[in-house]
C-alpha cells in the first residue's frame, strides 16, 4: 500500500493511475434531492445542510462553465501541470430530466483529456436512471467517470430515521448497474449515526467490500447549523463521536472493506461557522496518522477483517 500505511489513501492513487497530481474542483449544477422536493419528503436527509453538502455556488450566479473555468484556473496556480476532476458535487445530479444532464455534462466537454482527467457525479442511488448511466457511459469513453453514491448506513431502519428514504438494496441495485455501465463507484459511509453504533460501522463497510465499489468515502458525524440535527443537538438530545473513540471505529470500518479499495476521505469537513459540532482540535492528517498508529497496534490493516472475497471493481 502506498505511503506506507496500512490502508489505501487517494493522492498517491491518483498519482500512480494519471501519471501527475490531481485535484478536484467542485462544482454547483442547481440539483436537487426527492426527500427536499416533496416526492419522498421535504428537508433532506437529517444531517445535510440547505446547500446539500455543496459549494453553495449556484444561489451566487456564478455560471457552471464559470466555476468550471475559475476552478481549473485555481488549480493551475496552486500546481502547474495537475490534472483536474470535475466533481458535480451538491445535492443528486441525476435527479433531473435528460435534456438538463446533458446540458451539465456538456460544459466539461472542451476540457476533457487536459486539464479534466475525470468527471464524477454524486447522486442517490433511487435517483440514477438507466438513461443517466447511458449518458454518463458515452462520457466515460472519453475520460472516467465515476458515480459517488450515499450509502451511509447500512441499515434501512437507521437510512428510514436519518430521512434518507432509500434502502440497502437499492445502493446494491445502483452500484451493480453502475459498474455494468463501465462507470467507477465511491461509496459514502457516515460513522456515528443515530442508533447505528459500533456494530453498524462494521456493518456498513462489509456492504461496502461486497459491493465492490472502487472508492471509499467515510468521515464522522457532524452537526452543522440549519440542519435538522442541530434542534436535537441544542436540546442535548444527540451525541457525536470524540476522536478517539472515531479512530477506533474507523479502524473497525477499514479492516473490513476488501483490500484494493482507495479511501477517498477519513474525516469531515465544514466551516466552524457552519459547524455546531465536534470541535475537535484535530488536522485531518492527524486523524490518519492515528488511524495508522490504532492499526498498527492491532497488528492489522485494510482489508484484515474482510467478510467477503468479493475484489472491488467490476
Amino acid at each position: 500500500m502506498p505511503e506506507d500505511l496500512p490502508f489505501n489513501t487517494l493522492r498517491p492513487w491518483l498519482l500512480e493511475t494519471f501519471g501527475r497530481p490531481v485535484h478536484r474542483v467542485a462544482l454547483d449544477a442547481g440539483s436537487t434531492c426527492p426527500n427536499r422536493d416533496g416526492a419522498k419528503g421535504f428537508g433532506g436527509c437529517v444531517y445535510c445542510d440547505v446547500e446539500g453538502s455543496g459549494t453553495g455556488a449556484l444561489r451566487t450566479g456564478a455560471a457552471l462553465a464559470a466555476q468550471l473555468e475559475a476552478g481549473i484556473a485555481r488549480v493551475s496556480r496552486r500546481d502547474t501541470g495537475a490534472g483536474v476532476i470535475a466533481y458535480f458535487q451538491s445535492y443528486s445530479n441525476t435527479y433531473v430530466e435528460q435534456e438538463r444532464l446533458r446540458e451539465v455534462l456538456a460544459v466539461v466537454q472542451p476540457h476533457l483529456g487536459d486539464p479534466v482527467v475525470c468527471v464524477s457525479v454524486a447522486t442517490r442511488p433511487d435517483t440514477l436512471p438507466d438513461w443517466a448511466l447511458s449518458e454518463l457511459s458515452r462520457l466515460a469513453e472519453r475520460v472516467p467517470v465515476w458515480v459517488e453514491l450515499g450509502l451511509e448506513a447500512a441499515s434501512d431502519r437507521v437510512l428510514e430515521e436519518i430521512r434518507r428514504f432509500h434502502t440497502v438494496a437499492d445502493f446494491e441495485d445502483a452500484v451493480e448497474r453502475a459498474h455494468a455501465a463501465g462507470l467507477g463507484v465511491v461509496g459514502h459511509a457516515i460513522l456515528g449515526l443515530p442508533g447505528d453504533g459500533r456494530d453498524g460501522a462494521r456493518r456498513t463497510a462489509d456492504a461496502l467490500a461486497r459491493s465492490g465499489v472502487t472508492g471509499v468515502k467515510v468521515h464522522n458525524l457532524m452537526v452543522l447549523r440549519r440542519t435538522q440535527l442541530e434542534k436535537a443537538w441544542n436540546a442535548g438530545e444527540l451525541e457525536v463521536l470524540d476522536v478517539d473513540t472515531y479512530v477506533e471505529w474507523l479502524a473497525d470500518f477499514v479492516e473490513r472493506l476488501a483490500p484494493d479499495q482507495v479511501l477517498h476521505r477519513l474525516t469531515g469537513d465544514a466551516p466552524a461557522a457552519e459547524r455546531l459540532a465536534p470541535n475537535w482540535q484535530v488536522h485531518k492528517n492527524e486523524v490518519r496518522e492515528r488511524l495508522a498508529a490504532e492499526l498498527g497496534s492491532r497488528g492489522t490493516r485494510q482489508g484484515g477483517r474482510t467478510a467477503t472475497t468479493h475484489a472491488s471493481g467490476r
